[in-house]
């Protein structure tokens, strides 16, 4: 077993084998953080290959799904926070929207890209995603989306609270969704917009960099 085998069970979306392989490299004597950046760098690739249509959501989804398995076996060798080592995001559906499978799958890939993400789940009012970062001051990105044109306006008042909050120089913000576009999320002030769950990933590592 090697680093690249836990690196192609990733990209291939294989979750049933993903545990014995990682458990296997470790007792190779491979460093726990090696085997995490493999997983990282696996799904990457998986999201390259979703921005070119190569594959589609079910297949990123399996791949999400299998990096998790790996990590699980990873997390008691890791030093705490090793799995959040590029840092904390907010993340949550806005109020009047209850659509949480694109907000679901944003998560998985951030949290494949080395985040520790908080999820607030849908219809989050404006109030709880301020609440939540003062409470979690360290967290670096709030991330938002929308999936109904009906609740655009719910989105830009989040962002305006955000953006209006005695802290917003240290926190980015980022916005998504079907009807979102780059020019409706440099008008509400957003600092990043991405069209899908793996540009998302990307950019959040990128606003950290």
């Amino acid at each position: 077993m090697s680093i690249q085998n836990v690196n192609d069970l990733v990209t291939r979306g294989k979750a049933k084998l993903i545990t014995a392989a990682v458990q296997e490299t470790l007792d190779e004597g491979v460093a726990a953080t090696d085997i995490l950046s493999a997983m990282i760098d696996a799904m990457d690739v998986v999201g390259e290959k979703f921005k070119n249509n190569e594959i589609f959501v079910p297949e990123m989804l399996i791949s999400a799904k299998a990096m998790k398995k790996g990590v699980e076996v990873l997390k008691p060798h890791l030093a705490t926070g090793a799995v959040g080592s590029m840092g904390k995001m907010i993340m949550g559906t806005v109020a009047g929207d209850l659509h949480d499978i694109g907000k679901n799958l944003v998560i998985m890939m951030i949290e494949s890209a080395g985040f520790e993400v908080i999820d607030l789940g849908v219809d989050v009012p404006v109030e709880k995603f301020i609440q939540t970062y003062e409470e979690n001051p360290d967290t670096k990105i709030i991330g938002c989306s929308a999936l109904l044109t009906t609740t655009m306006p719910a989105l830009a008042d989040t962002v305006a609270a955000i953006n209006a909050a005695p802290w917003r120089g240290k926190v980015k913000v980022m916005v998504g969704g079907a009807p979102i576009t780059q020019e409706f999320a440099d008008k509400i002030g957003a600092d990043a917009y991405t069209p899908d769950a793996a540009s998302a990933a990307k950019a959040a590592k990128e606003l950290v960099a």
